[in-house]
């Protein structure tokens, strides 16, 4: 069965966030994410105010990452979160947004170790309250609970590079894949199975999900202008190869990611060229949206996830997406 969900960046006041999560419940998603960035509204605060005022929705952040908060109380925060919405709660891990985090970090160590350890750690403590743990990026003595984690929790993985994605599909409950185009996800399934495979593990074990900025409107070209901040920050935390992939000029994608770092909004995002958010993005009429999931779905796609921005009105654009779009699949 197809699921589909909304990603929120808590840029504006926390109630704001909350509101837009009550309208995902009513209409019918069946998952939200809070992304984790340092320099917008804190992510569990949001989900704290989302997990007392909603029922039924599942969510978490999307992604969290091993660096600015350790793995342990990473595991603590979603553990009291569980308690305040029994069986809803999920978490989302990766190596983090590459051009925010370099504002703070200037780069991120070993993120293949980082992640591999940080949910080896997240999920013991998860399951058997407590860990000890020695590795290369991290160091646990000895950590227990004092207080008993009702239920499962499911760990998604974000990832884009074909080791991070071996090491999702192989550890992960789900994959969350920041792609929105079918050729890099044609890539993506090919390191997925190889991950699969690793552990002999099925893939109907494994949520494949396409997390991706998405822009929906009938009005095409106000959804391709809606759609450039969030292509700049993709953009920005793309390889090399990724980029070269879809002929994108890499002198233009070096330029947005110095300007981003520089919180230079404007010259980022006039850098951001057509190619960038057709190649990075979902953006335009319900017609086009739903081809462009087909073409997802036949390749192993089981859920998708609409991000940044959703649309020029987000009000309006979930809507749309839960009538037009989700309403075509359901019924197909």
């Amino acid at each position: 069965m197809k699921k589909f969900g909304l990603e929120f960046v808590p840029m504006e006041y926390p109630l704001k966030t909350v509101l837009y999560a009550q309208l995902a419940e009513r209409e019918n998603f069946d998952y939200l994410w809070i992304t984790d960035h340092y320099n917008n509204r804190n992510v569990y605060v949001i989900l704290s105010s989302i997990a007392l005022n909603t029922n039924r929705i599942r969510f978490g952040p999307g992604v969290t990452n091993p660096y600015l908060i350790h793995p342990v109380i990473t595991a603590q925060i979603i553990a009291s979160l569980n308690e305040l919405a029994p069986n809803r709660i999920m978490l989302g891990i990766g190596a983090g947004d590459k051009a925010t985090l370099d504002m703070i970090l200037g780069d991120r160590p070993k993120p293949l170790e980082s992640i591999r350890e940080a949910v080896t750690i997240i999920r013991s403590l998860l399951t058997e309250n407590r860990v000890e743990f020695s590795g290369k990026a991290f160091n646990v003595k000895s950590a227990r609970f004092n207080f008993k984690v009702e239920g499962k929790i499911p760990i998604f993985i974000g990832a884009q590079g074909p080791k991070m994605l071996e090491l999702a599909s192989s550890m992960g409950d789900g994959v969350l894949v920041n792609f929105s185009h079918p050729l890099d996800f044609e890539r993506a399934m090919s390191s997925i199975k190889k991950g699969l495979e690793m552990v002999n593990k099925s893939i109907e074990n494994l949520e494949v999900v396409a997390a991706t900025s998405l822009s929906l409107d009938e009005d095409e070209k106000k959804a391709y202008k809606a759609a450039i901040p969030a292509v700049s920050f993709i953009v920005a935390g793309a390889s090399e190869e990724i980029l070269t992939s879809h002929n994108i000029d890499l002198d233009k994608a070096k330029a947005i990611r110095e300007a981003l770092i520089k919180a230079k909004w404007k010259d980022a995002f006039s850098n951001v060229s057509e190619d960038m958010v057709d190649a990075f993005s979902i953006a335009g009429k319900p017609n086009k949206v739903i081809e462009r999931l087909s073409e997802l779905f036949k390749l192993g796609v089981n859920t998708v996830i609409a991000g940044t921005p959703i649309g020029p009105n987000v009000k309006n654009s979930i809507e749309l997406l839960s009538r037009k779009v989700m309403t075509y699949f359901k019924a197909s």
